[in-house]
């Protein structure tokens, strides 16, 4: 498939790395969100990245107004018929993503991949909402998207060679490196990652140690560049909430419950470096 024109739905955290990459690797790039604030912060996060490449001596002014001149800004959905692959990059819940790929499937062509950018949620959920199951995948990101390497591809019952043979290349042509996983909740990063996240909460929860001790000793007894604690305030609270959730209620296993304290902060709007208190506090 010849793509020319790429959609991101969501200008998040995720959705605005998402098409730094994409308007990096030449592709014209519709970046699109509900308000038109959040395409604005997505727009200026993704400048100030491509700024600290400039000044790092990474790329020219030149290559940096290019890229940003590949990025159309949209806080309409219905102007993703205009892309011949989409992303969606939204909140990990799943009535939302539900939503979105019912009218992405009403609106894109029929020979349009979706994709979803989930961290958690099985692929064949998101399929069942659209009418062209083959055409589904998912395309998960790791944080931060222009920094990380790593894009899992999770094919659904239903995905086609064709779809996961396309998406696998523009992994490759986003100058990531792909890796396949079966459509599990959770995947395989994830699976892994969040239960170790949800461990160390549980050892702050009870008391095993301090959350700078829990971080030294995963930083440097397991030679993590980062503290599980750390991690999950950037990775987002609520969304490692939300991706233990998909574990326990996929599995019925009692070893992804989800930690209470872990619920609690989330409740009370401690979410972590986008809200400027987690496990750490962010001034």
């Amino acid at each position: 498939m010849d793509i020319k024109t790429f959609g991101i739905v969501g200008a998040g955290q995720m959705g605005n790395g998402i098409a730094q990459v994409a308007a990096m690797s030449g592709l014209e790039v519709i970046m699109s969100d509900i308000a038109a604030e959040l395409v604005e912060r997505g727009l200026e996060t993704i400048k100030k990245n491509l700024q600290r490449g400039v000044e790092k001596g990474k790329m020219t002014v030149e290559t940096m107004d290019g890229v940003l001149g590949r990025i159309t800004a949209s806080v309409d959905i219905k102007d993703m018929a205009s892309a011949d692959f989409v992303v969606e990059a939204a909140t990990e819940h799943e009535p939302i993503k539900f939503q979105i790929f019912e009218d992405l499937d009403r609106i894109c062509a029929s020979h349009v991949i979706l994709a979803t950018n989930t961290s958690s949620i099985p692929i064949g959920r998101v399929a069942a909402c659209t009418k062209r199951p083959d055409k589904i995948i998912g395309m998960h990101f790791m944080n931060p998207v222009p920094v990380m390497k790593l894009v899992e591809v999770i094919r659904g019952l239903a995905t086609s060679d064709d779809t996961f043979k396309t998406t696998l290349d523009l992994a490759v042509r986003f100058g990531k490196t792909p890796a396949e996983a079966n459509d599990y909740p959770g995947f395989i990063a994830n699976r892994i990652l969040m239960p170790m996240i949800n461990e160390a909460v549980y050892c702050l929860y009870q008391d095993v140690g301090s959350r700078e001790d829990i971080d030294t000793v995963m930083k440097l007894g397991a030679n993590h560049p980062m503290g599980p604690l750390a991690l999950a305030d950037l990775i987002g609270l609520d969304t490692c909430l939300a991706i233990m959730e998909t574990l326990f209620d996929g599995f019925k296993d009692s070893k992804y419950r989800p930690c209470p304290l872990l619920r609690k902060y989330v409740e009370a709007g401690w979410l972590g470096r986008k809200t400027g208190r987690g496990f750490y506090e962010y001034p």
